[in-house]
């Protein structure tokens, strides 16, 4: 059990949430979880889908807290990929945890939405679909090749209302206002992290927990510059560590003239939360239906 995951990393999570809780993240660690996907209404609707994988064969279970979303029960992904409606665009395989932000969101039609950190583009194509391409979508990209990634993404799923800028969202002049801004910050991946025949399967490092809640810390300044006042952004991870959420958190909206909006839907009692040190945002565990993940809620005052 000691050599699963590094040193470094089980005396945080230990540190953080105790024995009993860090058993079960370990679990969460050596899950395989089924393959999620979302219907794109942009393309195809939840029946059409329906008869597809009926169709092909392939037992699907329904999300109770999100209507376009769907647990595959008996397939893997590269069956997905051949079906024609994955093929056209009808569906997006995406993660449970990761559609959560946008949800949170709620982006409307006719509001100017930045997507500070977008490729490959899950949760942009998301709130383009939640908008019926009716919002003005920004989505930020650095990196050339994930741009492309997530322009080729974005065409496939007729998201054609979202404009892709090749830049890093720290850099983004302060002219720039939004109506909504949604933030999942490049982190550790330490909720993502991956334990197979007891040996580790995802990098990670002190280092980069470090240099990932550094570069979490400017972009969330960032983002709330580019807020309008009064209005609301979602700050998200897929990791479960203090040091790059509640701890980050609290420090920021401190000096940035945030506040948190907290998170109570009814719904969200269904999901595996892990004990957290900021009432008001949502932190999941990893199991054997989520990865871990961060999720919190912020008004710009």
């Amino acid at each position: 059990m000691e050599q699963m995951i590094p040193g470094f990393l089980e005396e945080m999570l230990k540190k953080q949430y105790g024995e009993e809780a860090f058993a079960k993240i370990l679990a969460g660690y050596q899950a395989r979880r089924p393959v999620t996907l979302r219907v794109n209404p942009l393309k195809a609707d939840r029946n059409t889908v329906e008869q597809a994988l009926t169709g092909a064969g392939i037992a699907f279970k329904n999300v109770s807290w999100y209507e376009d979303a769907m647990i595959i029960e008996d397939a893997r992904e590269p069956e997905i990929q051949e079906l024609p409606i994955y093929q056209e665009g009808g569906i997006y395989l995406q993660s449970l945890s990761s559609m959560l932000p946008p949800l949170f969101l709620g982006p409307k039609a006719g509001e100017s939405v930045l997507d500070m950190a977008a490729a490959p583009g899950g949760k942009t194509t998301q709130m383009a679909a939640m908008t019926g391409n009716q919002a003005q979508i920004t989505a930020c990209e650095k990196n050339k090749a994930r741009s492309e990634k997530l322009k080729y993404n974005l065409e496939k799923q007729g998201a054609s209302g979202t404009y892709v800028m090749v830049e890093d969202a720290r850099k983004l002049d302060d002219f720039f206002s939004f109506d909504r801004i949604l933030l999942d910050a490049p982190c550790s991946g330490s909720g993502t992290v991956e334990v197979r025949d007891g040996v580790c399967r995802t990098k990670i490092s002190k280092e980069l927990v470090e240099r990932s809640a550094r570069t979490q810390e400017e972009l969330l300044k960032k983002a709330l510059k580019l807020l309008k006042s009064g209005h609301e952004m979602v700050y998200s991870t897929c990791s479960i560590l203090k040091e790059e959420n509640e701890g980050l958190l609290k420090r920021v909206l401190k000096s940035s003239g945030g506040e948190l909006v907290p998170i109570g839907e009814e719904w969200t009692k269904e999901l595996p939360l892990l004990p957290n040190a900021m009432p008001g945002t949502l932190l999941v565990g990893p199991n054997e239906l989520f990865e871990g993940f961060f999720v919190a809620k912020i008004r710009k005052k």
